[in-house]
């Protein structure tokens, strides 16, 4: 089983890498090669930053989109979207103007509103994962966040709570993404990469 854990210049890789490692995967390739992206058996794309630059680098790989696009959606290989490697999964991205995402789940990525509580932005810390709807990766326990901007759409599959309800989780059929980061949410984080390592969707 090869996993590609995609380098677009946008993604906290090592950690990525080493938590996956840790998890079981000892076939995997850090890649920003869509050819191998298109042979992979599972893939996993990371994100630290803004979405529009996220998205930009994502772009300018040639051929990358394409590939997972067609190894995804078309041939049903399993993926995993980690934190704006999540949100870019969406139809736009409101983070420093408009920007288009993957468009795979529909929704938009919006900042966080907080209103009159105490809570602050950045999202930052450990917090809840609730699941919603039963996907067999999502399981309740507390993960690590860092985030400003949270996905608002379709295939909600867990939420967290910082002044109401925020994304935590998005899926649909093969693709999963979570906006906590499983690499700094030690056992918890290691448990839902392990699962993904053997879904069978």
């Amino acid at each position: 089983m090869n996993l590609a854990l995609i380098d677009y210049q946008a993604g906290n890789l090592h950690s990525v890498e080493n938590a996956l490692r840790a998890a079981g995967c000892d076939d995997l390739t850090v890649t920003s090669d869509p050819d191998v992206v298109a042979r992979a058996d599972r893939i996993v794309l990371p994100g630290v930053g803004a979405f529009g630059a996220c998205a930009a680098a994502l772009r300018a790989i040639p051929g990358m989109e394409a590939a997972m696009r067609t190894r995804v959606l078309e041939q049903g290989t399993p993926f995993l979207g980690i934190c704006v490697g999540m949100q870019l999964l969406a139809d736009t991205g409101e983070e420093l103007g408009t920007h288009a995402g993957l468009g795979w789940i529909a929704g938009t990525v919006r900042r966080i509103e907080v209103g009159s509580s105490d809570a602050k932005v950045p999202h930052m810390g450990w917090n809840d994962v609730v699941p919603v709807g039963g996907h067999p990766l999502i399981e309740a326990g507390e993960a690590y966040f860092l985030h400003s901007f949270a996905f608002d759409g379709a295939h909600v599959a867990a939420t967290t709570d910082h002044a109401g309800p925020v994304t935590a989780a998005i899926a649909r059929d093969t693709v999963l993404g979570v906006q906590f980061h499983p690499e700094k949410s030690q056992r918890y984080g290691l448990a839902l990469l392990e699962r993904f390592l053997t879904w069978r969707p």
